[in-house]
């Protein structure tokens, strides 16, 4: 019975010892929630670019230096399926059977918001390099951060671009995707067109994936100045596509995320032309960077060499996420694995720190409607132009004048 007892009490033991010795390790663990598949993989997959390259980038510079030794990172993926409640369980699966050190975090912000509260309760900290939703930031959720700031502090900048051209548009459409995202945009639009005396004639939320060309058809009968839309991807690809269907060109068509996205170019081609969109980064900022690239250009190119394909502001977000935990490491300098105590000093440093980056300045908010936002770069109006986003606005930081109005898809 002694020996049965003992026995007992070693697998006991075991079992216990069985978490902390799996955490033994001299690399940090990085969990990464994105949606690889479903409806939002386009963006999905432009985030895990953003956190692939610093990944890359950080191990092919030895690591990152804690008290005189490099550790490497690893990142542990796993797929939201654009599906809030897939990253949900995906959130806790990283941070309980995974035991990551830290989060990488989604692409939109229905499953940032969904994952968010799981590694609240697990005290892991969490950076998205993407969502945007004003809602995110309004829970403040002490382990959640982003490096896009949201769009009710981003969206006013490309209205005011264009409520400035001349002649000023008189009239708009504004609609937004139902998501939590889309929403937002669409609605910080309106704000916006509003409070620049600009005469919004209809305002809608439609259904998310809803074929656009009746919605158009019925803009189109409305004849405004102006058509603003928030959406993902292949929203706004179509809602071009429905205008031309219908062939009614706006005098100015304002979208967000997705214009600078390279699949928006290369499916509209000589559509996509005069299209205005949201964004905070773009390769021909004046940024300088303390870490791992020395500015925007150098990233750019880095980017391009890795993947084929130009970065958008989503990838260089992401990317910037990765440097964001790197700066508060080695603030902290706190080696792998994390305790609780070490994830908790991450937090504090992460509020702290107030870096150069190749995607300008990074600096969380710590109080306010932003709280834990990135509110440190300046948001842009960018225009398709010769087929790629260049800066119209703000005149201190525009790279060309605004194309306007419109040219005719007919005149193409």
């Amino acid at each position: 019975m002694m020996k049965r007892g003992l026995i007992a009490a070693i697998i006991l033991a075991l079992i216990a010892a069985g978490p902390a010795m799996a955490q033994e390790r001299d690399f940090y663990k990085v969990g990464v929630i994105t949606s690889l598949s479903g409806d939002l993989a386009t963006g999905g997959n432009v985030t895990k670019r953003g956190y692939d390259l610093w990944a890359d980038a950080v191990n092919a510079a030895g690591g990152i230096e804690i008290a005189g030794k490099k550790y490497k990172v690893e990142l542990f993926y796993t797929d939201a399926q654009s599906k809030p409640d897939q990253g949900a369980s995906g959130a806790e699966r990283l941070a309980t059977q995974e035991q990551v050190d830290f989060v990488l975090g989604p692409y939109s912000s229905g499953v940032t918001l969904a994952s968010a509260p799981v590694l609240e309760k697990y005290k892991v900290p969490m950076i998205t390099g993407s969502a945007e939703s004003p809602l995110i930031w309004e829970q403040k959720f002490k382990y959640t951060f982003g490096t896009i700031p949201p769009v009710n502090y981003t969206g006013a900048t490309p209205i005011d671009t264009i409520s400035g051209l001349n002649p000023p548009p008189k009239t708009a459409v504004i609609l937004g995707s139902n998501d939590t995202f889309s929403k937002a945009t669409a609605e910080a639009f309106k704000a916006a067109a509003e409070e620049k005396g600009i005469n919004v004639r209809k305002f809608n939320i439609v259904p998310t994936g809803q074929d656009l060309t009746p919605f158009m058809s019925a803009v189109k009968v409305l004849r405004p100045d102006l058509v603003a839309f928030g959406g993902h991807d292949e929203e706004l690809i179509n809602l071009v596509k429905s205008l031309r269907q219908i062939n009614y060109t706006p005098k100015a068509l304002l979208m967000h995320y997705g214009v600078t996205e390279p699949a928006f170019v290369e499916s509209l081609g000589a559509d996509a032309e005069g299209v205005f969109g949201g964004s905070v980064w773009t390769e021909a900022v004046h940024a300088e960077g303390e870490l791992l690239w020395k500015d925007a250009a150098t990233y750019a190119k880095a980017a391009e060499d890795a993947f084929g394909v130009s970065a958008d502001y989503t990838q260089a977000g992401s990317s910037t996420a990765g440097l964001a935990f790197q700066a508060a490491l080695m603030k902290i300098q706190a080696p792998p694995p994390l305790s609780e105590a070490d994830k908790d000093a991450l937090v504090k440093a992460l509020e702290e720190i107030d870096v150069k980056t190749f995607y300008g300045r990074l600096k969380f908010a710590t109080e306010g409607r932003y709280y834990h936002a990135n509110v440190g770069i300046t948001p842009l109006t960018v225009q398709i132009q010769g087929g790629k986003a260049v800066i119209v606005g703000p005149a201190d930081d525009a790279q060309a004048q605004p194309l306007y109005p419109l040219k005719p898809w007919d005149a193409r």
